[in-house]
């Protein structure tokens, strides 16, 4: 894999948190593979292709705001890229089965990504769910 190609799949990485914050439906169908799978079992639905990442945007973005996804760290080796990033925002929205609290959240989240033919092929999310919980009032 070229240099060129590895920068290429770190930038579409990081983007892909832009697109997501902003439901950018045509970043997402140029660049997340209809084949998409998102490997999470914490969510009670699939995520797959770019439809899969909007109701997910759906999901998030009504239970949040003031999002920002702050990228710390971006690692990338042939055809898979790591990033580290903060996930800061406001409850603001039902959120599963608890009502918006108001509060802030702030925690930590490493996204692998796997990429094919220069699209998103595969994420594994790894988020501070329990330390989500307990910002918002859950836990």
């Amino acid at each position: 894999m070229t240099a060129e190609t590895i920068a290429a799949n770190k930038q579409r990485a990081k983007d892909y948190f832009k697109a997501f914050a902003t439901q950018d439906r045509a970043w997402l169908d140029a660049n997340v593979a209809t084949t998409y799978v998102r490997r999470d079992t914490t969510l009670p639905f699939a995520v797959v292709g770019p439809d899969g990442v909007m109701k997910l945007g759906d999901v998030l973005l009504g239970a949040f705001s003031e999002i920002e996804l702050d990228i710390q760290d971006c690692i990338a080796e042939d055809d898979k890229v790591l990033i580290r990033l903060q996930f800061r925002g406001v409850h603001s929205g039902a959120f599963g089965d608890h009502q918006a609290t108001g509060k802030r959240f702030d925690v930590a989240v490493l996204d692998f990504f796997r990429m094919e033919d220069g699209m998103i092929a595969e994420q594994w999310p790894a988020i501070d769910n329990i330390g989500l919980q307990q910002q918002i009032g859950m836990l």
